[in-house]
């Protein structure tokens, strides 16, 4: 088994075919969106495929270690996660082949008008073994 995330983007990637913001879906539309994504997160769970998955709040700061006292902290003015990622999935599944498979099929959860979104996913492995440096 390999574990893949699979990150759902507010902007960064390709325009979705169905690109209309979620803040002008209506209400039955939402809510018709997050059903899909926890009839297709119940079906994995029955599967064994299931791992997590988390919408993420729009809250976000960069923060680092710069020697002692307080860390600095920031809100740009560079792109920031909590302005690109909306959530993520992570499967634990047999192959990349069913990794793709089932980020086809995340793609379409239907958004404005009831209509597939055929939004852009990003589909990124976990590392398996950890780094080794021989040298």
């Amino acid at each position: 088994m390999a574990k893949y995330l699979l990150l759902k983007h507010y902007r960064g990637a390709p325009a979705a075919v169905n690109d209309v913001p979620m803040d002008q879906w209506a209400p039955e539309e939402i809510t018709a969106h997050i059903q899909y994504m926890r009839d297709f997160a119940d079906r994995l769970v029955e599967t064994g495929e299931f791992v997590e998955e988390r919408a993420l709040a729009p809250e976000g700061t960069f923060v680092r270690y710069d020697g002692e006292g307080k860390p600095p902290v920031t809100d740009g003015p560079f792109a920031e996660t909590k302005d690109l990622i909306a959530g993520f999935m992570l499967i634990d599944v047999d192959n990349y082949e069913r990794a793709l498979e089932l980020a086809g099929e995340l793609s379409a959860a239907p958004g404005a008008g009831g209509k597939p979104i055929h939004e852009w996913l990003e589909l990124r492995p976990l590392w398996g073994e950890p780094l080794v440096i021989t040298e």
